[in-house]
């Protein structure tokens, strides 16, 4: 059985989600008000509308409830504008119920029906009192919600030491798979500070291209496997997988010697790629 679904996207997340179009004539970049399992939110549709099996759906999928009117999208600006001062405010009473947990940002939905406090710590936090203390002060319902480093990030923005701001700020990255793998993959320094981002996670745009390395990688030999050159069988230490160049290190009575030879003039056995 297949179902009509539609991707769209939401202010806080780089993340593309489905719902049903509800039958409603819908296209990339409308505003929408759908429904979610904390309430009613504004939503901007990312995809349109397509046909898919049901049986790849993971979850009940939610609906589209009507196209959001341009006051709607107005007030929803205005309103997480105002939502964001709020943050001063909820960092000093944090700070006064003497919580170990850092306040990261602070939003509206679009109606300003709901307030939520972004936030991160190390420990479990009981905010019962926290909670308490920020509804009665904003007289608003108020969710408090622990997110990662990544997450963090993304909601303060940042600088990444290519000069670019960050990459899951800009909206892409997070959804990427990142491993020490592709670090490895691409001859890096496995040294933290130099493939960690500003979270302290890998670099999301280590997965950007190892799927390219991947491929050099396979018509290469191996690091530390023997290759037959011109000059004879010698141990591989280095590939550039761009220039297809490899480094073979030779010992000849005591004496070491590298020298450097395009893939085509090597021969190795498949089975050390």
């Amino acid at each position: 059985m297949q179902i009509e679904i539609v991707g769209v996207r939401f202010r806080s997340s780089p993340n593309v989600y489905n719902f049903s179009p509800n039958g409603i004539e819908l296209k990339v970049g409308d505003k929408v008000i759908v429904e979610t399992e904390r309430g009613e939110e504004l939503a901007t549709i990312f995809e349109e509308k397509k046909l898919i099996e049901a049986n790849l759906l993971n979850d009940t999928l939610k609906k589209v409830l009507r196209k959001a009117t341009a006051e709607e999208v107005c007030a929803a600006k205005e309103n997480n504008k105002i939502a964001k001062d709020y943050v001063f405010d909820v960092i000093k009473i944090v700070k006064e119920l003497g919580l170990e947990m850092k306040v990261i940002s602070t939003e509206a939905n679009y109606d300003f029906s709901r307030l939520t406090v972004n936030f991160t710590s190390d420990d479990r936090v009981d905010f019962r009192v926290l909670a308490k203390r920020l509804a009665e002060k904003f007289k608003k319902r108020v969710e408090l919600r622990q997110i990662g480093p990544r997450d963090a990030v993304r909601e303060l923005g940042g600088i990444g030491m290519c000069g670019k701001e960050c990459c899951c700020k800009q909206g892409f990255g997070q959804c990427d798979h990142v491993s020490i793998k592709m670090a490895k993959n691409q001859n890096l320094s496995l040294n933290p500070n130099s493939i960690s981002g500003l979270c302290g996670k890998l670099l999301c745009c280590l997965s950007y291209e190892n799927e390219s390395y991947v491929e050099a990688l396979k018509e290469m030999p191996k690091v530390n496997s023997f290759v037959k050159t011109p000059d004879g069988k010698g141990k591989v230490v280095y590939n550039d997988l761009f220039k297809k160049i490899v480094t073979v290190k030779f010992e000849k009575e005591g004496v070491e010697e590298t020298k450097e030879y395009n893939l085509s003039q090597i021969t190795f056995e498949k089975g050390q790629q």
